[in-house]
């Protein structure tokens, strides 16, 4: 009997730091659905963001490339105009369409401006608009107060966007298996993005008193770029206590929780339609929140394992060892492509566009044909407040943080997880300093990134052109 192609379910949230889910044993955030999905499939505790932005972040996730390589440097809905990956661009949803799989889309898109999913490669779009206008016309009077900070939301759980989403995938999730061929259906959620307004029980779940501090909540910000220090002037939360956030994240933390219940439905279905054993099931998130660490709010201008690092699981029938949890570093959206790929045995268009590499030796488990990554580079361009620069190298114990505009970071993550102090300036790091250079500009230069193709960039990292401390009154 000739065996069904695989189906692929991809779920992602929407500033979900990796720290939130239940399965990395960090905080007290309850997420049995996905805590359940990590168990029967594989957990990854160090998967980064390319670049922790949502659009670009999610133009990388279709391409398989960075996103400095096709122009996409930030969002598009920002006030300066920037590329953003073309319809005749590759996507691996289009090799997918182009092979017998009916793909849907439904959640955000943040891809193009102009061009909604079925124009790269799915068959059906169901975005945002769609569920603003349900509520408009269900709930008129509906109004919120408290801005970004966020607030209770009086929309009944069943009709707020996560279960809403939920329940029209479900739908879908019908109707794809009904028809009898592979299908392959995106579903994007908003949640948790600030501002977090839990519905129903979820708005209470959390007492703020219960709250613990984030890890890199008491930071000085001595020593560390100046732009720091500016985002809490600009999201005016300079004088900030914990009392403070503290309900911020109580909030943020609800909100997950109801995501959690939302995809909960999702899987549920999988087991009534009976389509569970032969989908792939792949859940992760385009990057962090800070929500209060190191005294900010939301993913700008900086490089914190609060907004890179995030959740990454996949449930397949190729996962050797269920409920694994693997520590080697990966690309989530970078590595997604080659890997769906390799299982579906498919090919893309060019062997050598893309740029991740499959996880597949990582979840099948036995010994490895070449060694795997030791380090990953994030990278960040600006917009919201002003163009930034950075780049970033992560190893297991160091990172380095360029910053071509202010002083450079480096933390050492063991003797400091939190990333409060900027030991850049310290001569007995020099040699790590110099090696982490060295690494991040070879890494840039074969990813083509056009930061380091001029001969003043390359002299910050190469030619040691760069002050690891200033005094102006030296």
């Amino acid at each position: 009997m000739h065996k069904r192609p695989t189906n692929v379910l991809l779920i992602t949230a929407d500033q979900l730091r990796y720290d939130c889910v239940g399965y990395s044993r960090k905080l007290p955030v309850r997420t049995p659905h996905l805590d359940r999905l990590a168990a029967g499939g594989a957990a990854f505790s160090h998967a980064y963001s390319v670049l922790p932005v949502c659009c670009p972040a999610r133009q990388s996730l279709l391409n398989g490339r960075r996103p400095e390589t096709f122009g996409a440097l930030w969002n598009y809905s920002g006030a300066l105009p920037v590329a953003s990956l073309r319809p005749d661009a590759y996507t691996w949803t289009r090799t997918l369409a182009e092979n017998g799989y009916t793909c849907a889309y439904l959640g955000k898109w943040g891809v193009s401006p102009d061009h909604d999913a079925t124009a790269y490669g799915y068959h059906s779009y169901l975005g945002e608009r769609e569920y603003d206008e349900f509520v408009k016309m269900k709930y008129p009077d509906v109004h919120f107060t408290n801005g970004y900070f966020g607030e209770r939301n009086p929309i009944p759980l069943e009709d707020a966007q996560t279960h809403w989403f939920a329940d029209r995938a479900i739908e879908e999730i019908s109707r794809l298996q009904s028809q009898g061929e592979p299908w392959h259906m995106a579903l994007h959620f908003y949640e948790p993005h600030l501002p977090c307004r839990p519905s129903g029980p979820f708005a209470d779940m959390y007492d703020p008193a219960d709250i613990p501090e984030w890890e890199g909540y008491r930071d000085t910000l001595a020593g560390k770029p100046y732009i720091q220090w500016q985002q809490q002037l600009s999201w005016g939360v300079e004088h900030f206590t914990w009392d403070d956030w503290a309900p911020i994240v109580a909030r943020y933390y609800g909100l997950i929780s109801q995501l959690d219940d939302a995809i909960g439905r999702v899987l549920k279905a999988l087991d009534r339609t009976g389509s569970a054993e032969n989908t792939m099931v792949i859940f992760t998130a385009d990057h962090g929140d800070m929500c209060g660490s190191h005294g900010m709010m939301d993913k700008h201008y900086i490089l914190y394992d609060d907004v890179v690092r995030v959740p990454l699981i996949i449930r397949w029938s190729g996962v050797r060892d269920a409920g694994q949890i693997c520590g080697d570093f990966v690309y989530n959206f970078l590595d997604l492509p080659p890997t769906l790929l390799s299982i579906l045995g498919l090919d893309a268009c060019d062997p050598g566009h893309l740029q991740g590499r499959s996880l597949v030796p990582l979840l099948a488990g036995g010994p490895l044909t070449e060694p795997w990554r030791d380090a990953v580079v994030a990278t960040y361009n600006g917009q919201q407040f002003g163009l930034y620069t950075q780049r970033m190298i992560r190893t297991e114990h160091w990172k380095y943080i360029w910053n071509p505009t202010d002083i450079d970071e480096l933390y050492h993550l063991h003797a400091d997880p939190g990333e409060l102090k900027n030991v850049v300036s310290e001569a007995e790091h020099v040699d790590i300093l110099n090696e982490l250079r060295l690494r991040l500009y070879h890494q840039l230069q074969a990813d083509g990134d056009a930061l380091v193709s001029n001969q003043w960039m390359q002299r910050q990292l190469l030619g040691g052109a760069k002050l690891n401390s200033w005094n102006p009154a030296t």
